[in-house]
């Protein structure tokens, strides 16, 4: 059953990253979804908890390519997607491909680009290809973008648009270790990294062939409606100067059937689209000037309509 083979191949690669990535099991797992989805992930987290390493470590463990961009205001769109450079001995101009051609692309520190160089990311993003020159040339598959800018740094930054932002499946935070998984990561960092003996474990392109399979998940009418509702509700909240778009209501539906499916159901339940809600929708709404001066979050505001929003069980059951 792809249900069951999805759920161990998942398996097998969260418990290969947490050799690495202590304590983060939900986070390693959202990672996990984004890459069946084909999403993108944009982590806000302050330095030093482990964002490069999550990255990594994942690519590591699934036998893909990976490639690190550190964004700075002097990068070029060029620096991203790739440059053509004239041939003295041919006579012709070669394309040498950027850090987009690859599996995994980490942009770190994202919001130090210049929005052009942002927008250079947009196409590969949202089309998987390239365009250079003229000619469009297409990405490598699976292919994921996992961004990370800092929630605490604003000097010297340029803010993503909300283009960009709709453009990422899913926001997420790493967190602090707790007590006993930061004395745990002392003890793993004694002598060397443990990123260092990270073997690969599942085949990078069985997660391709396993991809199709996660559309095939049951989501009941009535969840469907669940799903509309929630995302609507954020466009008439009082609250919110911009509510979530189509694309969210799709990134929820889609993450739904991939977060069921890794934990080897079927059919997707009320709490996957409950969970799912905060990271999916939160980073595609625009919270009012004046409800950000009140203690206003977009966090906070999702977790009230997930409370108000009507899901009508009793369909569900006759179903």
């Amino acid at each position: 059953m792809p249900v069951q083979e999805i759920e161990r191949f998942t398996r097998t690669v969260v418990e290969n990253v947490e050799k690495v990535i202590v304590g983060k099991r939900q986070a390693i797992e959202l990672v996990m979804v984004a890459l069946f989805c084909e999403g993108h992930v944009l982590i806000e987290d302050v330095p030093g908890v482990g964002k490069t390493m999550l990255a990594r470590s994942v690519a590591i463990s699934l036998g893909c390519s990976f490639k690190r961009l550190q964004c700075t205001p002097d990068l070029l769109p060029n620096d991203v997607t790739g440059v053509s450079i004239y041939n003295q001995k041919t006579g012709e101009f070669e394309f040498r491909p950027g850090p987009a051609f690859v599996n995994i692309l980490l942009a770190d520190e994202v919001n130090r680009a210049t929005p052009r160089t942002q927008s250079a990311l947009l196409e590969s993003m949202g089309e998987y290809q390239v365009t250079a020159d003229g000619v469009t040339r297409p990405l490598p598959r699976p292919f994921l973008v996992l961004a990370t800018q800092n929630p605490i740094e604003y000097e010297g930054t340029f803010p993503l648009p909300e283009a960009q932002l709709d453009r990422f499946m899913m926001r997420i935070d790493v967190g602090y270790p707790s007590f006993e998984e930061e004395q745990h990561i002392l003890v793993n960092l004694r002598r060397k990294h443990p990123i260092e003996s990270l073997d690969q474990v599942v085949d990078g392109e069985r997660l391709i062939e396993l991809q199709s399979d996660i559309w095939d998940v049951n989501v009941d009418e009535t969840l469907r409606g669940y799903i509309v509702r929630l995302v609507q509700a954020t466009r008439t909240h009082y609250d919110l100067a911009l509510g979530a778009s189509p694309r969210g209501s799709l990134g929820l539906y889609k993450a739904a059937q991939a977060l069921a499916a890794i934990r080897g159901r079927d059919h997707v339940l009320p709490d996957d689209i409950k969970e799912l809600a905060p990271v999916v929708l939160s980073h595609r709404l625009i919270i009012k000037p004046e409800s950000a001066l009140r203690g206003r979050s977009a966090k906070t505001l999702l977790t009230d309509l997930v409370a108000e929003t009507r899901l009508d069980i009793g369909e569900l059951d006759e179903d």
